[in-house]
C-alpha cells in the first residue's frame, strides 16, 4: 500500500516555526517500517495526518487502495469496567476470534484475561491495546510508541510474531530506539529538522526475522547512517 506525500506544510497554531516545510516522501511495500527522528520534528504529527486524524495541512497525501489504517498510540486507554478478555473478545471481527488466542498467548497476557485494565501495568497495557489493533482488519497500523514500557525480550517475541503472522501487511514503527528500527524495520523514514533539506531521509533496515542472523557490522553501518541522517 504505497504512500505518497509531497510538498506536505504544516505549522501548529501559535508556533513560531513550522513542524514540516516542503515535506515529500514514499513509504512504500507491505512489511515492518519506521518512523524516526529526534523529538519535536513531527513523527506522531506525521503519523495522524497519514491516519486521517490531523488535517488543515497545505500539500498532498496519496494513499493507493486499499487504505484500511489504523493508529495505535502509547498511553491509549480501554475501558476499566469490563475485563480484558471480554473487552477482546467484543471488538475482534468474528473472522479474526480464532487468533485470539495465538496472539495473546504469544504477547504474554494469558494471566491478564480476567483482569481490569486499569489494574495492569503499562507494558500490559500496551500490549493488550496493540493485540486489539492486530485483531481487527487493516491494511496499515501505525505503531507509535507502542511498545513503550515492554522489556526488550518480549518486544523482540512480538515484532518477530507480528512479521510472521502478517507478512502481506504493511506497519509503520515508531521509536526512539536507534538500534531497534535498524534492525528489525525494512525501510526507516527519517524525519528531520524543518531547516534540512530534504526533510525526509530513507535509510534501509535490515528486516531482521526469527530465521535470519543479522551481521553485526550491518546492524552498526545502519545505525550510523541513521544517526548522520537525523
Amino acid at each position: 500500500m504505497p504512500i505518497e506525500c509531497r510538498n506536505i506544510n504544516y505549522k501548529y497554531s501559535g508556533a513560531q516555526n513550522p513542524v514540516f516545510n516542503n515535506l515529500s516522501c514514499r513509504i512504500g511495500e507491505p512489511g515492518f517500517h519506521a518512523l524516526f527522528g529526534q523529538s519535536g520534528v513531527g513523527k506522531s504529527t506525521f503519523a495522524r495526518m497519514i491516519a486521517g486524524q490531523l488535517n488543515g495541512f497545505f500539500g498532498e497525501i496519496e494513499i493507493r487502495e486499499p487504505k484500511k489504517i489504523f493508529y495505535s498510540y502509547n498511553l491509549e486507554r480501554l475501558p476499566g469496567w469490563s475485563g480484558v478478555g471480554e473487552h477482546i473478545e467484543k471488538v475482534t471481527p468474528e473472522a479474526n476470534k480464532s487468533r485470539i488466542n495465538e496472539i495473546v498467548d504469544s504477547f504474554g497476557l494469558s494471566a491478564c484475561m480476567d483482569s481490569g485494565f486499569s489494574r495492569l501495568s503499562l507494558g500490559q497495557q500496551n500490549r493488550v491495546n496493540l493485540a486489539r489493533y492486530l485483531l481487527q482488519d487493516f491494511d496499515l497500523l501505525i505503531m507509535d510508541e507502542s511498545l513503550a514500557n515492554v522489556d526488550e525480550a518480549t518486544r523482540e517475541q512480538i515484532i518477530f510474531k507480528i512479521k510472521e503472522m502478517f507478512p502481506e501487511k504493511s506497519f509503520l514503527y515508531i521509536s526512539h530506539s536507534v538500534a531497534e528500527v535498524s534492525r528489525f524495520c525494512r525501510d526507516i523514514l527519517v524525519l528531520r529538522n524543518f531547516l534540512k533539506i530534504p526533510q525526509a531521509f530513507m535509510v534501509h533496515g535490515q528486516d531482521d526475522v526469527r530465521e535470519k542472523q543479522v551481521v553485526k557490522k550491518d546492524l552498526e553501518e545502519t545505525m550510523l547512517e541513521i544517526v548522520n541522517a537525523s
